[in-house]
């Protein structure tokens, strides 16, 4: 990761550019980024060849961008900040409505840092940016891990572990499994979250734990998160997975930011959601 990045994302005061078309949906992510991170400079842009400027002002820590903008393609703007700026690995995230149907596609490309579901609310796009401008908030939740590389679990438990979690590491799909299924029968979840590596030793494998945990079990992508961890960057091999129902997936070898960012993001919209239904109920 470049350093100035690091730089950028430790401030306690972050400037956050959003680019949409629509001056209502830039006025609700400002409003919602000033009640949920106090001190954030929100710079509102309606085309991209405004964000470029803006870009060019001074140091920005976080990209958000539509995938429709009124001069280009949101895509396009990514590439020409990675090409021209700077600043150029800042965060770049999409946000869009369709944003799905694109990353099964994978038709999202390598100079967006990642994507946002708009369906999910501005404030869980809120809670989304603050994982990333401030990664270090500590948070709480259980997150089942299946890695058979006692090396690798290790190290990745002392870095959740850090962030607040409690980690589960079991070795086998088959021992995650009997754990969910236990506390099914208890009339509990067993985890907050399932972290798993897809390619494992034993008979079954990482989407074979994601199959039983949609179908078998039958948790929804909201009640119990599968964020996959893959060493294969095979289009069709990724999209096979977010088709299952992985709520996302983090390529090998596993920076620590992106990890971590993407796994609090998905423990706390998944809180939210649960505590909507349980309102309703």
């Amino acid at each position: 990761m470049d350093a100035s990045l690091g730089r950028h994302l430790s401030s306690d005061h972050p400037r956050v550019l959003v680019v949409d078309g629509s001056r209502v949906v830039r006025r609700l992510i400002e409003q919602t980024l000033f009640a949920s991170l106090p001190g954030v400079a929100v710079l509102p842009c309606e085309t991209g060849a405004e964000a470029l400027v803006r870009l060019g002002e001074g140091a920005i820590d976080f990209v958000t961008t539509a995938l429709r903008l009124p001069d280009m393609d949101g895509l396009e703007l990514a590439r020409r900040v990675r090409e021209g700026s700077p600043q150029a690995y800042m965060p770049i995230v999409v946000v869009s409505g369709d944003v799905h149907e694109r990353l099964v596609e994978r038709s999202l490309s390598d100079d967006v840092t990642d994507y946002f579901d708009k369906s999910l609310g501005f404030q869980a796009l809120a809670e989304f940016i603050r994982g990333y401008v401030r990664p270090t908030e500590a948070t709480s939740g259980e997150v089942l891990y299946v890695e058979d590389s006692r090396v690798v679990a290790l190290a990745t438990r002392r870095m959740l572990e850090k962030h607040g979690l409690t980690v589960l590491h079991v070795v086998t799909v088959e021992e995650a499994i009997a754990m969910l299924e236990t506390a099914q029968a208890m009339d509990r979840v067993g985890a907050d979250l399932v972290l798993t590596d897809v390619n494992l030793k034993g008979e079954l494998t990482g989407a074979d734990l994601l199959e039983r945990v949609r179908h078998r079990l039958g948790y929804g992508k909201g009640h119990l998160p599968v964020i996959v961890m893959t060493g294969d960057d095979n289009p069709q091999k990724q999209a096979a997975l977010l088709r299952a129902g992985a709520n996302d997936l983090v390529e090998k070898p596993i920076e620590e930011r992106l990890l971590v960012t993407k796994l609090l993001f998905q423990l706390r919209v998944a809180r939210h959601l649960r505590g909507r239904i349980a309102t309703v109920s």
